[in-house]
């Protein structure tokens, strides 16, 4: 098949949803198919390739944080079927055009729904009501990556009320050979003075106004400090504009010392700070459609805490691979914490579970297939025609 997958964002810009179509061009690929991802233009970068597929990066006439216009998409050379990941705003509707224009189809990927507050908040529920709808509506197939957040979710709600063949559940996976537990951390744990009695909890997520409301940062260092334990040290992978104000509050908690803040890092070297943690921990305070944290955790054998929310806790069986936390509870948080911190044996047992599970559900080559079957129904093809 040719396929047009087509993002907002991707590598080497690291975000959720850039990465997870990154490794699906770069499986379907491995597989035959002839895979072109589509992305803004950031920074004057030059179209370049990627091992096994095309990557084309488009020049935006009007660009607004991750949201583009790109008049190309219009003229896309013809595909067998184009893969939208959003939210991508403009464009997004302009795959929606070629759809009826160019008799396009397309499938999309529902990766989060957008959310703020005050003005922006209402500009962003008038467009998921009305242009986002259209969107949706024109897509041949949409893929969710949990169930139990398309039922949560009031955009997709109608579909799975009144037309549930609309939807396909297909998680998002995870790289199990890059993301293994056989990883030595040490380096690691040396580069932010962690010494071997130093307890280890990891944050990994954007740190920005846009992120602040859902992360749930303020709350694990709440927790830290309500644990009373300086072994204990939170290790917060990430960056944006947050990262001043959360110093600030760290340093009035009194836990300066216990938090570390790594930055940005590239995704590919995120294995090691995975194994470099005693714990991973996703204290999301609102919905999220899906812990792709928790699942690389996972397949490096650590154990992960998670939120009691749709979507993220989707990814956890509780008491088994993880644990689950009531979100914004700080004193919940902090007691699952001490609960594995005290428990060694417990921890290696998670892990093994966690990894287990990573290699059954989530590994990218078990997932990319229900891809390709989702790809064969909306064509109508039976079999991949390569």
């Amino acid at each position: 098949m040719r396929i047009a997958h087509v993002t907002a964002t991707f590598p080497p810009y690291y975000a959720g949803t850039g990465n997870v179509c990154y490794h699906m061009a770069r499986c379907l690929s491995e597989m035959g198919h002839e895979v072109t991802v589509y992305t803004t233009r950031l920074g004057g970068e030059p179209p370049d390739a990627e091992s096994g597929f095309a990557v084309e990066r488009l020049r935006p006439v009007l660009r607004v944080g991750n949201a583009a216009l790109l008049p190309d998409l219009l003229r896309l050379p013809r595909h067998d079927l184009v893969h939208l990941h959003y939210p991508f705003i403009l464009g997004a509707e302009l795959i929606w055009m070629n759809r009826y224009l160019r008799k396009q189809p397309y499938v999309l990927t529902y990766h989060n729904e957008l959310r703020w507050h005050g003005m922006r908040g209402l500009i962003y529920e008038l467009y998921q009501r009305t242009a986002a709808r259209g969107v949706l509506v024109g897509a041949e197939r949409i893929i969710v990556t949990s169930s139990d957040f398309a039922q949560a979710s009031r955009y997709l709600l109608p579909f799975v009320q009144s037309d549930p063949a609309h939807l396909t559940e297909i998680p998002n996976g995870v790289d199990v050979v890059r993301f293994n537990p056989d990883l030595d951390p040490e380096h690691i744990r040396q580069q932010y003075h962690l010494d071997g009695e130093h307890c280890v909890i990891l944050f990994a997520g954007a740190m920005d106004v846009a992120h602040h409301l859902k992360g749930g940062v303020p709350q694990l260092l709440q927790a830290l400090a309500e644990l009373g334990d300086e072994t204990v040290v939170a290790l917060l992978v990430g960056g944006g504009g947050m990262v001043e104000a959360y110093r600030a509050l760290a340093r009035e908690l009194g836990i300066g010392e216990q938090v570390r803040f790594a930055g940005w890092i590239p995704h590919h070297d995120m294995n090691q700070y995975y194994a470099a943690a005693d714990i991973v921990v996703q204290p999301s305070v609102l919905m999220e459609a899906f812990g792709l944290v928790a699942i690389e955790a996972m397949a490096c054998g650590t154990p992960v805490i998670v939120s009691n929310l749709p979507g993220v806790r989707s990814v956890v069986t509780n008491g088994q691979d993880g644990l689950l936390v009531e979100p914004g509870d700080v004193e919940d948080l902090a007691k699952k914490i001490r609960m594995l911190l005290d428990n060694p044996s417990r921890r290696r047992e998670m892990g093994a579970q966690g990894r287990a599970k990573a290699e059954a559900r989530y590994d990218w080559h078990r997932v990319i297939p229900q891809l390709v079957e989702v790809y064969e129904q909306v064509l109508g093809n039976g079999t991949a025609v390569i």
